[in-house]
């Protein structure tokens, strides 16, 4: 007995010796550059259910709750994080504006780690999580989606569907008040890219009826997925009938599926109409008619799939926090108002040809995106040992070793509240992009080469959408009687509060929507 408890204790040693060593190892490969030191990695599964323990794990929104703090702690805009499990493993977080670029600017030397995407691979291979030739294919095959002519067709769409919740949900009421803003801004975005993106026009009455041969409705089925997503990265299809909630993601799934097939079969069988949106340029790809097949039909339904997630979800979250902060900051929503009336005479319907003029609405969006980045962490790799220059604040650098088997992350909160490139970062400050202002330090839609090839048109529907509701109604914090005494920083943290899902998501925005006179 006595041998065999030896036999464990010596083996139990061994793990703990080889762990430390491969850790201490791990620390002096770069050069034990500042940073956070924890037993499990930032990117495992306990680090992403566990709350913030100090040595132990950073939490599951540890970039977006930190903001620039760990940069100002280790006294450089590059900080690191080693970790002893589930191996030892290196992360470089990076904020600082010049070595982005470097990062960003050379694909060769730092390429895409398609691994960390297998949340977005569910239904096929696509345009995000993809690389090298694959991601040039589809690339080439949805560009031509992403034109002027289309972005016309969005903003049309946008204020059309804008319009319609005027007048088919708020018809008669001179107040609305909704519990959570994304109940409105989660079907106006879906509405929008389901019109301009697929074709799929929805009004506002049809959304609530689930159609024949089906169990719940498109908005639901994707809202869910997009929702509860990490139930089927955990588990497998034979567990996800374990609870009610596991149940209802593995239904969704399969109903956002069969959406997506029926909106393939109903279009290619449709009359031959002339049209230039995106789902026009999968299928194209996917015609075995003209022998032209350079798609699969996983590969439209995985590129479907992600471009209606990306089309809705990041608008919708980022128009609850954009609405969030103009009622929060009501002389910010009467410089707007203002601005909107001095380029739109009362009554018109704004158009394409004045968004250029709409400078005080993109000024508000780029400060929405810069305060709250859909995506928080942009990851890359490098593919040999190298090295990358810090700064600080006093203007001093350093050289940091990198070696190949590091991860490389970029931190778009730390970058976006760096107090090097932002006056004042933590304000909520919309004018900062009337002026000049550092392009380099703005990262919400990632940059070089694999930049968001949707920019375009999330900006023309934010604007167009934050635009025709602004000019119609007053917005303000809906009044609780549980929350009568609060401070305005203690209601400013409430509804702005969020949490890490695909993108960052608000947690409840309780809105009042009063009518313009």
């Amino acid at each position: 007995m006595q041998t065999i408890a030896l036999l464990v204790c010596s083996c139990i040693f061994l793990f703990i010796f080889q762990k430390a060593l491969a850790f201490w190892k791990a620390i002096r490969a770069i050069h034990n550059h500042p940073g956070h030191r924890t037993l499990f990695s930032p990117a495992s599964f306990l680090s992403n259910i566990l709350p913030k323990v100090a040595g132990i794990t950073l939490g599951p929104n540890h970039l977006f709750d930190d903001k620039h703090d760990t940069f100002a702690a280790a006294g450089w805009d590059i900080h690191t994080a080693v970790s002893a499990f589930p191996q030892a493993s290196t992360i470089v977080y990076l904020a600082d504006a010049a070595a982005i670029k470097e990062v960003t600017s050379s694909r060769a030397r730092f390429p895409k780690p398609v691994h960390h995407y297998s949340a977005l691979t569910f239904y096929g291979h696509n345009i995000v999580a993809s690389e090298g030739e694959e991601w040039k294919k589809y690339r080439k095959i949805s560009a031509p989606a992403f034109s002027d002519r289309n972005n016309k067709l969005v903003w049309d769409a946008s204020v059309d569907i804008v319009q319609g919740l005027f007048g088919d949900m708020w018809a008669g009421q001179d107040v609305i008040t909704v519990d959570h803003c994304v109940d409105i801004t989660l079907p106006i975005a879906l509405f929008v890219i389901g019109a301009a993106g697929f074709g799929r026009s929805i009004s506002w009455k049809e959304d609530s009826v689930v159609p024949p041969g089906h169990a719940m409705t498109f908005k639901d089925s994707l809202h869910i997925v997009t929702t509860d997503f990490f139930f089927k990265l955990i588990f497998p299809d034979k567990a996800m009938g374990l609870t009610k909630r596991m149940q209802r993601t593995r239904k969704a799934f399969e109903e956002l599926r069969l959406y997506m097939v029926e909106m393939i079969h109903e279009r290619q069988h449709a009359e031959k109409v002339q049209r230039h949106d995106l789902f026009s340029s999968l299928l194209a790809a996917n015609d075995h008619t003209l022998d032209i097949t350079t798609l699969s039909e996983d590969e439209v339904i995985g590129n479907i799939y992600i471009f209606l997630v990306a089309g809705h979800e990041t608008t919708a979250h980022t128009l609850s926090f954009t609405f969030a902060l103009l009622a929060l900051y009501p002389e910010e929503q009467d410089k707007l108002f203002e601005h909107i009336k001095s380029v739109i005479p009362d009554g018109q319907k704004p158009t394409y040809e004045q968004m250029p003029l709409l400078t005080y609405s993109l000024a508000v969006f780029y400060e929405t995106l810069r305060l709250f980045p859909p995506v928080t962490a942009i990851p890359k790799i490098p593919t040999e040992d190298t090295s990358l220059v810090a700064s600080n604040i006093r203007g001093e650098k350093c050289t940091i070793p990198v070696p190949k088997d590091a991860d490389i992350t970029i931190c778009v909160p730390g970058l976006h509240y760096n107090p090097r490139y932002w006056k004042d970062p933590h304000a909520f400050k919309p004018s900062r992009f009337l002026e000049d202002w550092p392009r380099d330090a703005f990262l919400p839609f990632s940059a070089g080469a694999r930049a968001c090839i949707g920019r375009k048109f999330f900006e023309t529907e934010g604007i167009a959408i934050l635009t025709t509701l602004v000019s119609h109604y007053k917005l303000s914090i809906k009044e609780e009687p549980q929350f009568a005494h609060e401070t305005f920083e203690e209601r400013k943290a409430r509804v702005l509060a969020a949490r890490q899902g695909l993108t960052t998501t608000p947690l409840r925005v309780p809105l009042v929507f009063t009518r313009r006179k």
